[in-house]
């Protein structure tokens, strides 16, 4: 039962279904997606290009392409869904209100893997799930799912540089292939 949800202008529909071998999670919308509808369509942002270049798709996609993620055993949603220039204009309220929604989406549909798509969006979930810590790569599971950070793919995050994105998402793949 897939499940391809919209429900306001300017919010990203999920892209969820049973079965699927990854789902990543990102902060929420940047204004440029939202207005495009359509996740990871900021300028210089490597998601598209590193998710082909890892392999986790067999053909180059772009942000318009978003919903062809599923052909692909793959799942997109946010913890928030609301956009905002930057995720640090989201209230507390928003934020704990999408972790209890995220964790049940995840729970629900129980991915093999699930991709936090930065430390950010991984840190307000994690209290949830009983980490002392944040960090990068793999994590403790998440019930059945397994569950990997990464750096974000966002061009803001220049503590990365694309080299550094492209091993992570490598060993993101490497990680949905020893559980496939």
């Amino acid at each position: 039962m897939q499940e391809v949800s919209q429900s306001a202008q300017g919010v990203l529909p999920d892209y969820l279904d049973f079965g699927l071998r990854l789902v990543v999670v990102g902060f929420n919308p940047g204004t440029k997606s939202a207005r495009l509808g359509h996740y990871y369509a900021g300028p210089g942002n490597l998601f598209w290009p590193l998710l082909y270049e890892a392999g986790l798709t067999r053909v180059p996609l772009n942000f318009a392409e978003d919903h062809r993620v599923l052909e692909f055993g793959i799942g997109l949603t946010d913890l928030v869904r609301r956009s905002t220039p930057s995720s640090a204009d989201l209230t507390r309220r928003e934020v704990a209100r999408g972790r209890e929604a995220l964790l049940a989406k995840l729970q629900r549909y129980a991915p093999r893997v699930i991709c936090f798509n930065g430390k950010g969006v991984y840190e307000h979930v994690r209290p949830r799930l009983g980490e002392a810590r944040a960090a990068l790569g793999a994590q403790a599971d998440l019930g059945a799912s397994r569950v990997f950070v990464m750096p974000s793919t966002s061009a803001r995050n220049g503590r990365f540089p694309r080299a550094a994105k492209l091993e992570f998402f490598r060993a993101m793949k490497r990680l949905v292939d020893s559980v496939a």
